[in-house]
């Protein structure tokens, strides 16, 4: 081979090893975006992107989803179309006695549980200032912050519960406490320390709300200890016939499902 020959074959084979260079590197740039756009797509809520508003949230609750069903999570009171309380014969609250009266919407994960993933929350907001300065908090993110709303009206995460409890009931993650003495009587509610045992009937549909919130918001997430409380609840109380209706008529006015209880209910033949 000629020297200028050999000179030409040289430079075809780096031309060629340089094709096959890009080639590589283009091929993992695409795996690569291609990872990121189904790790971004795996990120992305799966929960209410309707219903902004907390209050209409409630009335919502109030008028079209419990209409035939009123009787609070916890202690399985009665109330009105108003949410006037009937309170339960044996029912005793320790404190909040002027919140025994009505009703309120009660968030089984709690708005500061998810909340504090908020920058809003925790450190505020330019735009969350009033004539005694800047504030944080709840109200600062309900302020500034659509994603926030989101989560707080989400209906799905909302329950009716005497005013009492409710209160009571604080941001405290739920727990078994044997051996610990009702907090209100003849319901069957414990609150010790921070801790929250509710009454065995609503076990289930607090575990499969619990599972909800941390599979439709990224932002919210679950311990390991309640996650498996909440997989041991959930597989010991199955759905019933409410809670399906309440899941039907939820998904028709908020517009997503709630995947942890449909699937249930369709396999027991409780959706219809």
């Amino acid at each position: 081979m000629t020297p200028t020959a050999a000179t030409r074959a040289a430079k075809h084979i780096a031309a060629l090893l340089a094709s096959l260079l890009v080639a590589a590197m283009l091929l993992s740039c695409g795996e690569a975006d291609k990872a990121e756009r189904e790790a971004g797509h795996a990120a992305q809520p799966h929960g209410n992107t309707r219903e902004d508003s907390f209050q209409d949230a409630k009335r919502a609750l109030l008028k079209q989803v419990y209409l035939d069903h009123r009787v609070t999570l916890y202690c399985q009171a009665a109330y009105d179309e108003k949410g006037f309380v009937v309170l339960p014969p044996g029912f005793t609250t320790p404190k909040h006695q002027a919140r025994t009266s009505r009703i309120e919407w009660e968030h089984v994960v709690p708005a500061e549980n998810f909340g504090r993933a908020f920058s809003e929350w925790r450190d505020g907001h330019p735009d969350c200032q009033d004539k005694r300065g800047p504030f944080k908090g709840r109200k600062c993110a309900d302020r500034v912050s659509r994603e926030y709303r989101l989560m707080q009206a989400d209906m799905y995460n909302l329950y009716p519960a005497i005013g009492a409890v409710n209160a009571m009931r604080s941001n405290y993650n739920f727990a078994m406490l044997p051996g610990a003495p009702n907090t209100f009587g003849a319901c069957g509610m414990k609150i010790e320390g921070n801790r929250v045992e509710p009454p065995e009937h609503a076990r289930g549909a607090i575990a499969r709300t619990v599972k909800y919130m941390a599979w439709a918001y990224p932002r919210f997430h679950v311990s390991r200890q309640q996650e498996q409380l909440m997989d041991a609840w959930d597989r010991m109380h199955p759905v019933d016939q409410w809670e399906c209706t309440r899941a039907k008529r939820i998904e028709g006015l908020q517009g997503n499902e709630n995947p942890m209880v449909k699937g249930q209910c369709q396999e027991a033949g409780f959706w219809q």
